[in-house]
């Protein structure tokens, strides 16, 4: 069963860059589309970027497009997602989460994580904190 954990979260000033890490475990990821999501207070996520591990397509949604890029390194079974130029709105949990048969646009456009809406695995999530 696969396994997602996050890493890499923090506290920053306004302007600098963090980069997040989603480790992958348990099984492979190559029938998966990735999702780095954001939670603010509230119980919706926010899709920021994603990638199509059977092609490596990514998407990027528009609030945080020309700041935000998401990568991998298949050795290391790592979705990485870099953040720039950090906002004070960037504030939240960040987490990431797998699902099969979907695009990178459709991951991207989900709210909720479970099973009830198809994803296969999420994580925790890893908290940034950017302050002004």
């Amino acid at each position: 069963q696969l396994k997602l954990v996050e890493s890499g979260g923090g506290s920053v000033e306004s302007g600098r860059s963090l980069r997040l890490s989603c480790t992958a475990s348990g099984t492979t990821l190559d029938n998966y589309v990735i999702g780095w999501f954001r939670q603010a207070p509230g119980p919706e996520r926010e899709g920021l970027a994603c990638i199509d591990e059977r092609n490596g397509s990514t998407y990027i949604t528009d609030p945080v497009k020309g700041r935000f890029t998401i990568s991998r390194d298949n050795t290391k079974r790592t979705i990485y997602l870099e953040m720039n130029n950090l906002l004070p709105e960037d504030t939240g949990n960040y987490a990431c989460a797998a699902k099969v048969e979907t695009t990178v646009q459709a991951m991207c456009a989900m709210k909720w994580f479970g099973r009830r809406y198809g994803m296969e695995s999420w994580g925790e999530g890893t908290r940034v904190t950017v302050s002004s």
